[in-house]
C-alpha cells in the first residue's frame, strides 16, 4: 500500500443546495448490506503547519461526506471553525486533498466564541435545516455545558438540541459529564432522517473512566428526533480497558456511524503516555442495539440491570501500524462513508486530530478503507 503526503491546493468552494445533500445518500451510509470487513487502501498526511486563509489546518476532530462535499470540524477552542474540502481517491489510494473554504462557528448571538467556551468535536450534514449539526464537549471544569447544535452553512446559530439534565453539569460533582468526555460523536441514522449521539466517557454516576486495569465503564448512545429536537431512546456501550499501561491513561468512544437499522460502526480509541509510537490504540467495532435495553429512563447505570449493545471487532489499527507514517496510529477522531469506489464497494475515511502538535509532533492523518 502506498503512503501519500499531500500539498494542498486552493479552490473557491461551490455553494451546495440543501435539496442536493442526500441525492447520493446510498453512497454515504444508506446501504443495508452487512459489513463483513475493511481493507486498508492508503494513508495521506496534511503537512504540519499548513495554513488556509490565515488559519492553521489541524485539530480535525470530525468529518462528513454527502453529495460530493466533505466537511471537517476543527476543535480549536480559541477560533472554532469548520473546513470544506475536496478529497479525491480511488482503489489505489489518495490523489489529492484540497481545502476549499473555512467558516467560523458562531455562538447563539452569532458572534465568535470566547476562548475556552467551546470544544467542537463532531459534525454532520443536516437535511432538516439545510445546514449541519455539530457537538461541543463544553468545558466541564469551568462550568460550561456541552451542547448539540444546528447551524447554517455560514456558521450562524439555528437551534440547540434539548439535553436531558443528566448531560449537564451538576454543582455537587457526583453526577453528570466528565471533562473531555461528553459528546464526542454524532451520526445521521441510516435513512438520513434523525441522529444518534455518543458520549466519549461514562457519566460520573454511570461508571468509572476506564484504566488499563479496570473498565466498568458504560457510555450512552442516544437517539435524537430530528424534527422535535429531543433525546429519545438510549443504549449503553461498554468500553474496553485502556490497551496499554501508562502514566496517563484514557479510552473512549470518539465517533459513531450508522449504516443500517440497529447497527453502527463505533470508533474506540485508547491512549497511554510513555510510548514512542504515540500511545494510541484504535479499533472499529460493529455494534448492534437489537437486543440492548433502552436505558433512557435509567439515571444511574452503575446500580441498574441492563443489557448493553453487542460489539464485534471489525478492524484493529495495529494491523496496519507498520504501513503508516512512522508506525504511528495517531489521535483518530472522525469517521465517515465516502463515495462508491469503482468496484461498487463503499469507501470509508477516518481522520486524526493532531492537537496542533501542542504536546509532541503529531499528524493530520487520513486513512482510507474499502468496505467489504
Amino acid at each position: 500500500m502506498k503512503t501519500t503526503t499531500l500539498l494542498l491546493g486552493f479552490l473557491t468552494t461551490l455553494s451546495i443546495s440543501s435539496c442536493d445533500f442526500f441525492d447520493d445518500f446510498s453512497a454515504s451510509g444508506g446501504d443495508i448490506r452487512p459489513i463483513e470487513g475493511l481493507r486498508f487502501i492508503d494513508e495521506a498526511i496534511i503537512d504540519d503547519g499548513f495554513e488556509f486563509n490565515e488559519t492553521l489546518v489541524g485539530g480535525l476532530s470530525g468529518i462528513d461526506y454527502v453529495a460530493e462535499d466533505w466537511i471537517l470540524i476543527c476543535d480549536d477552542s480559541s477560533n472554532s471553525r469548520y473546513y470544506n474540502a475536496t478529497i479525491d481517491f480511488d482503489l489505489q489510494g489518495f490523489n489529492d486533498i484540497t481545502i476549499t473554504q473555512v467558516t467560523p462557528l458562531l455562538n447563539q448571538d452569532n458572534q465568535p466564541f470566547e476562548s475556552g467556551t467551546v470544544d467542537p468535536e463532531s459534525i454532520r450534514f443536516d437535511r432538516y435545516s439545510g445546514g449541519f449539526i455539530w457537538t461541543s464537549e463544553g468545558n466541564i471544569s469551568n462550568g460550561i455545558n456541552p451542547f448539540v447544535r444546528r447551524s447554517m452553512n455560514d456558521g450562524t446559530f439555528i437551534s440547540d438540541i434539548t439535553l436531558p439534565t443528566r448531560y449537564t453539569i451538576d454543582t455537587d460533582s457526583t453526577t453528570g459529564p466528565r471533562q473531555n468526555g461528553v459528546f464526542e460523536g454524532i451520526t445521521r441514522d441510516f435513512l438520513g432522517e434523525n441522529f444518534w449521539v455518543a458520549m466519549e466517557l461514562p457519566l460520573i454516576q454511570d461508571g468509572i473512566a476506564p484504566t488499563s486495569q479496570e473498565a466498568d465503564s458504560p457510555i450512552r448512545i442516544a437517539f435524537i428526533n430530528e424534527q422535535t429536537g429531543l433525546f429519545e431512546k438510549e443504549f449503553a456501550y461498554q468500553l474496553d480497558p485502556v490497551a496499554r499501561e501508562g502514566g496517563f491513561e484514557v479510552n473512549g468512544v470518539v465517533e459513531i456511524l450508522s449504516y443500517t437499522k440497529n447497527r453502527f460502526l463505533v470508533l474506540e480509541r485508547s491512549f497511554a503516555t510513555g510510548f514512542d509510537d504515540g500511545g494510541n490504540d484504535v479499533k472499529i467495532y460493529e455494534v448492534s442495539t437489537h437486543e440492548a435495553t433502552d436505558v433512557s429512563t435509567i439515571d444511574n447505570l452503575s446500580t441498574a440491570s441492563f443489557t448493553p449493545v453487542t460489539k464485534t471487532l471489525l478492524f484493529d489499527f495495529n494491523d496496519i501500524r507498520d504501513q503508516l507514517t512512522g508506525g504511528i496510529v495517531d489521535n483518530t477522531e472522525g469517521i465517515t462513508f465516502g463515495p462508491m469506489l469503482e468496484n461498487g464497494h463503499r469507501s470509508l475515511l477516518v481522520v486524526a486530530d493532531n492537537n496542533f502538535s501542542s504536546f509532541r509532533p503529531q499528524l493530520n492523518q487520513f486513512i482510507l478503507f474499502e468496505v467489504l
